[in-house]
């Protein structure tokens, strides 16, 4: 008999409210919106005559925002500055009605910045203030102490990891077993020198290249893509991975040998910034309501076609995902 088919509705309401922890890179996204009409006569470069600006919660601060536009409920852990930009992300998130206790202060160091001039709808540059350098011991223990105590509550942990600063190794030793004993989904996107510590997770999402580095395979087509994949499951013990590949699509590979390759849903590309973000947003949701894999992929795959279809970091919301869900 075949399944029936889940509407967009019931959907929608079955991942509403379920509360996902975001641990990751906190960073704010600044953007200057304008238009190029001459070469400077300084150097050979394009002049943008400024129309505007804006800033937005970047990293793990746009999983946050993508979780809360689909109806979840998100609690943010991160490292901010005691600079501007901290204080402008600080107040964001407080201005949602969210606890902001898991937004940690480390002082002497700077809120990650990550600022783009757009002129006619394209990036002509983009320029970071950062910090990647570890963490103080007190900064980890203070991140450590508030994932421990929200964990119980928590129906999913998702790991946003720009690789910061914030996710590394001792807090992770220490964070997952515990997601691990409590028994919640653990979703992660990584970064590939801490690939390697994932081990045992839910389902991590590497991107082609990311995939390619960490399993040390050159992914050029279906033999070396499934070699990567199953390198990956069996290097990591997780239950499965989920390998992003741009314009063509998603390959999903499970412990148990399922593989499933899904076409990409964008109609139109104008901007990948965010994109993993919406993609480890809508899994953790997902998987957090207790849908399969297979269909957690293909939402998830959905989502991410809309949101590359904006520029500048976007998130995805509930109307604009049941709309495109329901096209399908």
């Amino acid at each position: 008999m075949e399944k029936k088919k889940v509407s967009s509705g019931s959907l929608l309401k079955k991942i509403a409210n379920r509360k996902v922890l975001i641990l990751g890179d906190l960073m704010l996204d600044h953007y200057i919106w304008g238009k190029v009409k001459r070469i400077s006569p300084e150097a050979p470069v394009p002049v943008v005559e400024v129309d505007s600006e804006s800033v937005r919660l970047g990293g793990a601060g746009n999983v946050l925002n993508n979780i809360l536009g689909l109806g979840g409920k998100g609690f943010l852990c991160g490292v901010i500055g005691s600079d501007e930009a901290g204080q402008w992300m600080s107040e964001r998130v407080r201005s949602k009605d969210l606890d902001v206790q898991g937004l940690i202060i480390e002082e002497n160091r700077s809120t990650t910045k990550k600022t783009r001039i757009i002129a006619h709808q394209q990036q002509v540059v983009r320029f970071d203030h950062e910090v990647r350098s570890s963490l103080l011991r007190k900064t980890e223990n203070r991140i450590v102490e508030y994932v421990l105590a929200q964990l119980p509550q928590m129906d999913c942990l998702a790991i946003s990891d720009y690789s910061k600063g914030v996710i590394n190794e001792k807090v992770l030793e220490k964070v997952l077993p515990a997601a691990l004993r409590i028994g919640i989904p653990i979703v992660v996107d990584p970064k590939v020198n801490h690939v390697p510590f994932y081990r045992k997770v839910s389902l991590i999402t590497p991107n082609h290249l990311e995939a390619s580095q960490a399993s040390g395979i050159d992914i050029e087509d279906e033999s070396s893509l499934h070699a990567a994949g199953e390198k990956l499951l069996k290097k990591l013990r997780c239950k499965a991975v989920l390998i992003t590949r741009g314009e063509q699509g998603m390959s999903l590979f499970e412990k148990d040998g399922r593989e499933t390759h899904i076409s990409t849903k964008a109609k139109e590309v104008y901007d990948v910034t965010g994109a993993g973000d919406t993609v480890l947003s809508t899994l953790s949701l997902c998987l957090a309501a207790g849908l399969p894999l297979v269909e957690a992929a293909k939402i998830s795959n959905v989502a991410a076609g809309i949101v590359v279809g904006i520029v500048g970091t976007a998130a995805i919301d509930k109307v604009s995902l049941g709309r495109a869900l329901s096209e399908q």
